[in-house]
């Protein structure tokens, strides 16, 4: 992929979560339809439209290439291009107008993420990244914060639908990494968790049974913004995985250890 047309899909990419999250802040504290695929997997019709918006304006501009979605699944032929969408990150808290949500888009040539945006409607907040090109908060250039201590560490994680019947489910890692760390935050989003790792914010997020469309945009980001991502032991990270493990660089080492045990 060249720079001039990687550039394009790039400044498109945005131009669809600012679209979708324009749908998503309209809807926003109005009355919800929602339905559940789990005990606490909602789906509200603000999901459907915002992808419908989304899936939409790829269909009229970039036809053949794939789609792959959280609520349509996977679509599309044999395109090297994949867009990889959530189009409401943060569905509890919207569904509660609990004003942490946004929209995530990326961006898959042969099978590697080369750009990605995240919107967040109630901040106006637009994250995006390209590959090789940095990452960038509406406009202005970010960084990892320097933070090497994870004493003076704030971190963020979120808990996977199945809390209340799965073994595995991130309370005992929550209770190890809160008495190291100064702080853990649990924001509901994790297309926003990473991207505020990604602009210094927080300096370590981690975090299992997450799916593709929640950290395919925001991963890009937060490596273009110098920062790391892996398994919990330190294993190349792939979207399709289930635990995370993102920091600012510096505390990757500290924060390994004690997911370790």
């Amino acid at each position: 992929m060249i720079d001039r047309e990687a550039e394009e899909l790039s400044a498109f990419s945005r131009k669809l979560a600012l679209k979708a999250g324009a749908i998503l802040k309209k809807g926003f504290k109005h009355r919800l339809k929602v339905r559940f695929k789990g005990r606490i997997d909602p789906v509200t019709d603000a999901d459907l439209k915002s992808e419908k918006s989304i899936i939409a304006s790829i269909d009229r501009y970039y036809p053949r290439h794939e789609i792959l979605t959280e609520e349509s699944g996977s679509g599309g032929g044999k395109s090297p291009y994949r867009w990889i969408i959530d189009p409401l990150d943060g569905t509890v808290n919207y569904s509660h107008a609990f004003p942490v949500y946004g929209v995530s888009v990326a961006l898959e040539y042969k099978g590697e993420i080369v750009l990605g945006a995240v919107y967040d409607p109630q901040l106006n907040e637009m994250f995006w990244a390209r590959k090789g090109a940095g990452a960038f908060l509406n406009g202005k250039k970010i960084h990892v914060s320097p933070q090497n201590n994870l004493q003076r560490a704030l971190l963020a994680t979120g808990f996977a639908y199945d809390i209340s019947t799965a073994r595995r489910n991130n309370l005992g890692l929550f209770a190890r990494l809160a008495k190291k760390a100064e702080g853990i935050r649990r924001l509901g989003s994790a297309a926003l968790d990473l991207c505020w790792l990604a602009a210094g914010r927080l300096d370590g997020f981690w975090e299992l049974k997450l799916h593709p469309w929640d950290t395919a945009a925001a991963k890009i980001i937060v490596e273009e913004a110098g920062g790391k991502i892996t398994r919990f032991k330190g294993e190349k990270y792939s979207i399709f995985d289930k635990e995370i493990l993102a920091t600012n660089g510096k505390l990757h080492p500290a924060m390994k250890k004690v997911l370790a045990g």
